[in-house]
């Protein structure tokens, strides 16, 4: 088993959704990247920075499911990064009502020294400089993975191009991969992609599943229809955190098992969304995952003659 470090926000999250709203409850790109990583036992460690406003029962819920948390930085006299959205009727879009950086404005991040050598490295949604701090803090890492938003390609696009050619691995939404390099087709944006230095290109497509592209070859991953999606908030990194500690359990970093990391990373979203932020992560049991993956499989698989 490979260790991993993942990097991100641990934050504060106040959603609203056709199904409801909440006050403050925990979210960030970091904590749900961890809490899916840590359902395949992985030696994970987060990598981020609250305020002192931030709950010790949350650190210690992060630390009970196996993350070390050596690398979260506690700013005692600062403030928790705080997001509010609120997501339109389809789900698919939302509008940011909040945005306060706080104590992430500052953050510097420091990989603990018994991770440095880790072979997975999780960069979660963060500005590109700070990503960049933490890939030049590894000494080896033989599967680095990007995951980055459209924020940053209009206003940090030379230093996130500096990241993207140091990656192995890069997961956008289709939107951002179209906007990253004015391709329309997800095929010839993934092409070109690879041109900027990751081997491999994760196509998020939300309710629509992903994909996987890699030199010549591709691979699709269906999302799992669900009866009701009740809050979107952290698929997206729940996914990241799903495939990148499956393929930190198997230390194989092949397209062929990337194929069934990524169905893990869908499985697990497929889950983020049947209740409000981390809720429905912090319970889940593997049996429940198993289950999931046995309905994934079920529902791409079948028998064809071809006459």
């Amino acid at each position: 088993m490979s260790k991993l470090v993942i990097v991100g926000t641990v934050a504060f999250d106040a959603i609203e959704t056709p199904f409801g709203k909440t006050d403050k409850i925990l979210g960030g790109a970091a904590t749900f990247i961890g809490l899916a990583a840590s359902q395949f036992h992985v030696n994970g460690a987060i990598v981020s920075v609250v305020g002192g406003d931030f709950p010790q029962e949350d650190i210690d819920m992060l630390a009970s499911k196996g993350l070390n948390i050596e690398g979260l930085e506690v700013v005692e006299d600062g403030k928790t990064f705080f997001w509010s959205g609120k997501y339109h009727n389809d789900m698919n879009s939302r509008d940011t009502l909040v945005t306060e950086l706080n104590v992430l404005e500052n953050f510097n991040p420091i990989v603990p020294d018994n991770y440095k050598d880790s072979e997975v490295v999780m960069l979660g949604n963060l500005h590109p400089l700070v990503q960049l701090g933490v890939i030049e803090q590894m000494t080896e890492p033989k599967l680095v993975v990007l995951d980055t938003m459209n924020f940053w390609m209009d206003c940090a696009l030379p230093e996130l191009m500096q990241v993207i050619a140091k990656v192995d691995v890069i997961t956008i939404n289709d939107e951002e991969a179209r906007q990253l390099t004015g391709e329309y087709s997800l095929v010839n944006a993934a092409k070109k992609i690879h041109t900027m230095g990751p081997k491999y290109v994760v196509i998020k497509k939300g309710e629509h599943g992903a994909l996987l592209f890699h030199e010549d070859e591709m691979f699709y991953a269906p999302a799992l229809p669900l009866a009701e999606v009740f809050d979107p908030t952290g698929a997206g990194d729940t996914f990241a955190g799903g495939f990148t500690g499956y393929l930190a359990k198997t230390g194989d970093y092949s397209f062929e098992n990337m194929k069934t990391a990524i169905i893990n990373g869908s499985a697990l979203a497929s889950f983020c969304v049947e209740k409000f932020g981390t809720e429905r992560l912090v319970g889940l049991s593997r049996k429940e995952l198993h289950q999931r993956l046995q309905q994934f499989k079920n529902l791409t698989q079948f028998d064809i003659e071809l006459t």
